[in-house]
């Protein structure tokens, strides 16, 4: 679906979309926003391929003033490099517009029998343009992205500043030096970019939380990914634990997900849980499932290694959200041990 390093001299694509060419040795830019493309994706698919030139960042900002590149766009690079402080520039504009980096070639017109490298590359420059992305998918396949280490000395000061405001730890990227690898930059696989926090495919870090409410514990999962946002409460009660999800998504997403459900349910560990007929409904942006959970059960809780909560409609086909919860662990015990006393001391 994609080629590799395409200069500025390709010709223009014909997707019902914009190819805003540059001049050679300077980014382009593909806008796909067609008919199949906004009704899968929902935002457009926006692939900046070439080499990192100055004046960037300029041309892609005024894209965005026109609403061409709209908030949300999913961004695809091909790059081997270029201006640093242009693909910096790029990847505040990314965050700015909570934008979501891939790693992609632009498309071919159709009936197109030209024969490209379909593998992309995304190194220096562009790497740092990649972590601007609010969501960040891993390089797969054979795409690959070289992240620029820093062997000798701390990364310099405008680009510390710049992986602090983009929340990276700087000291992913410079804990290679210690290899003495004459590859003076990091080319991690997925697994790797997800174990650095380089890449969160999709979704932010989980939240949780645990203190006092009603004078009870209470315990709030919340976990936001490029879907919406998505949150499990249980509030410590005598008679159960009060337990509300919400899986925000829009108010007509919303709306029209509740008139289809038929059934409903809790699930933990992939496991279907305080099932009901229905048992959803619309508040505000989020479809909301109310359920009480019974306190015998509340180890299932503390033990979890994932929560969801999810509707099914008539067709059988479910929507809903599902997080890990293994490294909120501590969390989840205090919560427990909490709720446990509390309802002893009632009893």
């Amino acid at each position: 679906m994609t080629v590799a390093c395409l200069g500025a001299t390709r010709p223009a694509y014909a997707l019902k979309s914009a190819s805003h060419d540059a001049a050679p040795n300077q980014l382009a830019t593909q806008v796909n926003d067609d008919r199949m493309t906004l009704s899968m994706a929902r935002v457009p698919q926006v692939y900046l391929y070439g080499p990192i030139d100055i004046d960037a960042p300029h041309r892609f900002e005024a894209l965005m003033k026109s609403g061409k590149i709209p908030t949300g766009s999913d961004i695809y690079l091909n790059s081997p490099g270029g201006s640093v402080d242009a693909g910096m520039a790029l990847g505040r504009l990314f965050r700015q517009g909570s934008m979501v980096t891939h790693l992609g070639t632009p498309r071919l017109p159709k009936g197109s029998k030209t024969i490209v490298n379909k593998s992309a590359i995304c190194e220096g420059a562009c790497a740092y343009a990649y972590l601007g992305g609010l969501y960040r998918w891993a390089a797969s396949g054979s795409d690959r992205i070289g992240f620029p280490t820093y062997p000798a000395q701390r990364a310099p000061e405008q680009v510390d500043a710049y992986l602090k405001d983009m929340g990276i730890d700087s000291a992913a990227l410079a804990a290679v030096s210690a290899t003495g690898a004459a590859d003076p930059a990091l080319w991690p696989n997925a697994d790797e970019m997800i174990a650095k926090g380089l890449a969160n495919n999709g979704r932010l870090n989980l939240v949780a939380t645990y203190k006092f409410m009603q004078d009870a514990p209470y315990l709030e999962l919340k976990q936001d990914d490029r879907n919406g946002e998505h949150k499990i409460t249980f509030l410590c009660k005598p008679g159960g634990a009060e337990l509300t999800t919400y899986d925000t998504i829009g108010t007509v997403r919303a709306r029209e997900t509740v008139a289809r459900t038929t059934h409903s349910y809790f699930e933990i560990n992939q496991q279907e849980t305080l099932p009901q007929q229905a048992g959803a409904t619309a508040v505000d942006q989020s479809v909301v499932l109310q359920r009480i959970y019974p306190l015998d059960q509340l180890q299932r809780v503390a033990s979890a290694q994932a929560m969801g909560a999810w509707v099914r409609d008539r067709t059988g086909l479910r929507y809903g959200f599902a997080f890990e919860v293994g490294g909120v662990r501590k969390v989840l015990n205090d919560f427990y041990n909490a709720c446990s006393l509390a309802t002893q001391q009632h009893s």
